[in-house]
């Protein structure tokens, strides 16, 4: 008997067919059914499905004489199955990598529940994913198994059959089937969550649920969506055959209201000339199951007047008041933007005549982030080395909990913020100011960069179509000629700076003053900073950075983190960071149900995670850069290195010239770790070699070289560079371990085992 039948019934889908059987073939977790359904279908479907058959013994396929529709193909997979859970797939949408094995694991955690509920994302046509925006009900926090009666929010998730496993003794017992007709998911999903005596969660994305350019089956118009009224009378009877539902009652009726409303308001779905019977019939419901005492949000009561009142005139109505509402506030809202505007340069304007202010220094990094990066570094060392300088931070609200309660916060765009550039003799940035700021005499800016340049720069970029994306470069040199100081960490980055960025700034190849930090830190840091990650004690952590791809549409993960850890083993652990681009998005890395892939991609400091971490992992990220001042290992991923290099441009070959082992495929790079070439003599090598090249100056006393310098007025007299030979960098917590025995890991690619020093 299998663990899980997935259930796939196929119509006119021969586009999409293979890759969603292919989805669940390819699980980890192979312990599976597959009972594929060709619902009759005039399309390759039914072939598709045998051929599968002929070469996968776990597939079985089922063959109708004539179409029933989604919900009797269902049911006709139902009668075949015999796993311990169902699992139901639309045939054009597909489950993610591994989902398979973490709704396994799920399903032991919480004690075998009637039905877990797991997390999808919409995918477009265009490659855009977007996770369902009711995810936070799925938390895995809390007691589990459950009730519906303990966790209600549960409703608001949407209602489809797929994004959940049944317990097939739960589905038998209680009779649960699927009626014919659109809108076939209703009668089922609400009786089954209403029934089960225990339920459970996985906050993971397990199924790409698939957004088709010309839409799905329910958007095209059709009476068949008439059926809407007949699967709400299917919910409520079962509620009526069963007296302890009944408290379910107003919830269920302000859903059916809701999903009246929506069908109806949604063009194209309705026929021309059926739209006021919809809503004679709407509203025929409404009085017949209205039941009080599920509050109706404000947003939505329109809508529910629609429905109780059900008529057409009475919709144009509404509509006609809505439209009129909306185009007024739209337009109240632009008048007072650009009223807002006006009012906010018109106060810069003023604030530009006032005296400078010798004792006011203002900070920002990428573009309103939170306090970080070189400049947060400096902001620091100007409290300490010189005082008397008043320091603010300009950031959006929801990063200001970043930023120290010694120094001033400020919003962009907000009158203080105009203050704060007008007025203040320093200006510190990792990027460049708003393009609106007029440099006064006497202010001061410093431009610290954000690292060393691999990648192709400012003016090299102009024959790079996919990664200026239409830079306008003369408003580029017009910011670069803003600048007084450019920070340089090496000779490499000052060549690059000053020929890609030309105007008469001066450079300091003083450091990056945030890898100070690496020289300061301690042991009790690292260990401290591992504890608050979550990092078991004896584990070794590897730091996955990768960068941003101009040449990808969407940015996606390119390595299977999940198998990666499979293969090597309980040891190791994953700190998976996506590049600030899009951070957030499907491309960052759900946490694994072991804990051992922990996302920080929403850390405030990525030198903290550093300091956390045994190894870095990353593909042409400056980070390794920075790291290589640790003087602890890097493995360069360089995958794709020739379709990077072709789109962005690089300043020299880094697979010639790496700071450590280099994997051109997921077996390689697991391969390097199974075998210890990660932190072998031939890594310490390159590693030796690249730090002498890069990290010359990045010494612990970058910043305050810089405050003395351009702040202090110092010309002579600076600490001088301390020579890589007699710098100690606080070392990992891996390095304070001796090697492991030999341990035998299966190699990626064969049966045979390998014994390897890991």
């Amino acid at each position: 008997m299998p663990r899980f039948s997935v259930i796939v019934p196929a119509y006119k889908v021969q586009a999409y067919l293979h890759e969603c059987l292919e989805s669940v073939l390819e699980q980890s977790y192979p312990d599976l059914e597959l009972i594929a359904v060709d619902d009759c279908s005039p399309d390759a479907c039914g072939a598709i499905i045998d051929e599968f058959a002929a070469r996968d013994a776990r597939v079985r396929a089922v063959h109708l004489p004539e179409n029933v529709g989604l919900g009797r193909a269902r049911n006709a997979g139902l009668e075949q199955a015999t796993g311990d859970y169902l699992i139901f797939l639309d045939s054009d949408d597909s489950l993610t990598q591994d989902a398979l094995r973490a709704i396994a694991d799920r399903l032991k955690e919480t004690s075998e529940p009637d039905v877990l509920v797991y997390d999808y994302a919409r995918t477009y046509w265009s490659g855009e994913a977007v996770r369902n925006q009711f995810a936070a009900q799925l938390t895995e926090q809390g007691p589990a198994p459950f009730r519906l009666a303990d966790r209600p929010g549960l409703l608001r998730v949407l209602m489809v059959v797929w994004n959940k496993a049944y317990r097939r003794e739960f589905v038998e017992r209680e009779g649960f089937a699927f009626p014919p007709g659109y809108y076939e998911d209703t009668p089922w999903t609400y009786p089954v969550l209403m029934s089960a005596e225990t339920i459970a969660t996985l906050d993971r994305v397990c199924v790409h649920y698939r957004q088709r350019r010309h839409g799905s089956i329910l958007g095209t118009s059709s009476r068949k969506h008439f059926d809407i009224f007949e699967q709400y009378d299917r919910v409520f009877a079962h509620i009526d055959s069963r007296p302890e539902l009944a408290p379910w009652r107003p919830v269920l009726f302000r859903r059916m209201v809701d999903h009246f409303s929506t069908v109806f308001v949604r063009r194209g779905r309705l026929p021309r000339g059926s739209r006021a019977e919809f809503l004679r019939k709407s509203r025929a419901h409404y009085r017949r199951y209205r039941t009080p005492g599920a509050p109706v949000p404000l947003r939505t009561r329109v809508r529910h007047a629609l429905v109780r009142l059900g008529t057409h005139r009475a919709y144009r109505l509404l509509s006609l008041a809505s439209h009129v509402r909306r185009h007024t506030v739209y337009r109240a809202k632009a008048l007072l933007r650009r009223t807002r505007g006006a009012a906010l340069q018109l106060h810069y304007r003023v604030q530009l005549r006032l005296p400078l202010r010798a004792d006011r220094a203002v900070f920002s990094s990428y573009w309103g982030r939170g306090h970080g990066c070189n400049p947060g570094a400096l902001e620091s060392a100007f409290r300490t080395w010189a005082p008397h300088i008043t320091t603010a931070w300009i950031a959006h609200a929801e990063h200001h909990h970043t930023i120290p309660a010694s120094t001033r916060r400020l919003r962009p765009a907000t009158a203080a913020y105009w203050t704060a550039l007008a007025r203040s003799k320093y200006l510190v940035n990792n990027v460049n100011f708003d393009r609106r700021l007029v440099k006064r005499p006497g202010q001061i800016m410093i431009q610290t960069q954000h690292g060393t340049p691999l990648k192709h720069m400012g003016l090299d970029l102009q024959d790079r179509p996919a990664a200026s994306r239409g830079t306008d470069f003369a408003e580029l040199l017009r910011s670069v000629d803003k600048w007084d100081y450019c920070l340089s960490a090496n000779r490499h980055s000052t060549l690059v700076w000053e020929r890609v960025f030309p105007s008469s700034y001066t450079t300091l190849e003083y450091g990056l003053p945030r890898n100070d930090v690496f020289q300061q830190a301690t042991s009790g840091d690292v260990t401290r900073l591992r504890e608050s990650l979550g990092i078991p004690e004896s584990a070794v952590a590897v730091l996955y950075a990768p960068t941003y791809r101009d040449y990808r549409r969407t940015q996606r993960r390119t390595l299977d983190l999940e198998r990666m850890l499979r293969q090597l083993g309980p040891r190791f652990v994953v700190l998976t960071r996506a590049h600030h681009s899009y951070a957030g998005s499907p491309a960052s890395a759900a946490p694994s149900s072991s804990g051992r892939l922990i996302d920080v991609s929403d850390h405030p400091s990525i030198e903290s995670l550093c300091l956390a971490s045994d190894v870095l992992v990353t593909d042409y990220s400056s980070l390794m850069f920075d790291y290589a001042v640790l003087d602890r290992p890097i493995v360069i991923h360089a995958d794709d290195w020739e379709a990077y290099e072709a789109a962005r441009g690089t300043y020299f070959d880094l697979r010639a010239f790496p700071p450590g082992a280099v994997a051109r495929s997921e077996d390689e790079l697991i391969d390097i770790f199974a075998t210890g070439h990660w932190r072998g003599s031939r890594s310490a090598q390159l590693r030796a070699a690249f730090r002498e090249r890069f990290c010359p100056y990045d010494d612990g006393r970058a910043a305050e070289r810089v405050v003395r310098r351009v702040v202090l007025g110092e010309t002579a007299g600076l600490p001088p560079f301390i020579p890589l030979a007699e710098r100690h960098p606080v070392p990992s917590a891996a390095a304070a371990r001796p090697a492991p025995p030999l341990a035998t890991v299966p190699p990626p690619g064969g049966a045979v085992p390998a014994t390897e020093n890991l």
